[in-house]
């Protein structure tokens, strides 16, 4: 299969994806019959202002949270159809997380958090693949260190390395960059585009940051709950301009 094919596939869709928070005159419609796909080997952003929207999309693509109404589907699992079991198993081996809280287990080692998802689902992990991630983020002489030992932007590092070490058919990162400083920060992003280049992931990010969207290779801007419009190949200077548009 080409690299051209292989994008082509889509990796993770929502089909009028609707979340109603509260009833009468409390609702809010937190999604508003969202229709989006996100293609495989693809690095796409969701940006848009405060209560757009984004998180909450976020969270129900990677089975967090449960839509109203409307479909999500992970490849071509219907995450409607799935019972608790199914949707912990999903989020076990389909499907990787990163977020803004590092959410390491402060009593395991740096290697240990990095194959923890394998480890409760009780199978064996891929060392080979496991250990080029490590290599690839830069953890080699980190591996037996404990949370509390590292840098916030080797902790992110950890973070970001247990999210590709099941090789997951998608990854979720809500503002993975929002606690480092700039220079950390483009690190990360550096690596989560390398993740894509080379590693043959797919990963949709939530931030806030125009200098962060212009890692991806598109940018999807919502309002209201909404998909206002998209940008292929984003730079943080037209993001920047968009969002100053759209109030964000």
């Amino acid at each position: 299969m080409t690299t051209t094919e292989q994008q082509s596939i889509v990796a993770a869709r929502a089909v009028n994806a609707t979340k109603i928070y509260g009833t009468g005159d409390t609702e809010v419609r937190a999604l508003d019959g969202v229709d989006i796909r996100f293609q495989q080997r693809q690095f796409t952003t969701i940006m848009g202002p405060s209560g757009s929207g984004k998180s909450t999309l976020m969270h129900c693509m990677a089975a967090l949270d449960s839509l109203t109404t409307g479909q999500v589907f992970i490849g071509d699992t219907d995450l409607g159809t799935l019972g608790d079991r199914g949707l912990t198993l999903l989020r076990r081996g389909r499907v990787g997380f990163v977020f803004q809280a590092y959410n390491l287990v402060p009593t395991l080692t740096a290697m240990e958090n990095i194959t923890l998802p394998m480890d409760l689902a009780g199978r064996d992990f891929d060392r080979q693949w496991v250990d080029h991630v490590v290599s690839t983020v830069g953890l080699g002489d980190r591996l037996t260190h404990r949370p509390s030992e590292l840098s916030g932007g080797q902790q992110q590092r950890v973070a970001v390395s247990r999210a590709l070490a099941t090789k997951p058919e998608i990854i979720f990162a809500d503002e993975p960059t929002g606690n480092l400083d700039s220079q950390t920060s483009s690190e990360i992003l550096a690596f989560m585009r390398q993740a894509v280049d080379e590693l043959n992931q797919t990963i949709v990010m939530v931030t806030h940051d125009p200098m962060a969207a212009a890692f991806a290779d598109r940018a999807v801007f919502l309002v209201d709950g909404g998909i206002h419009g998209e940008m292929p190949n984003p730079t943080a200077d037209q993001v920047l301009d968009y969002m100053k548009n759209i109030g964000g």
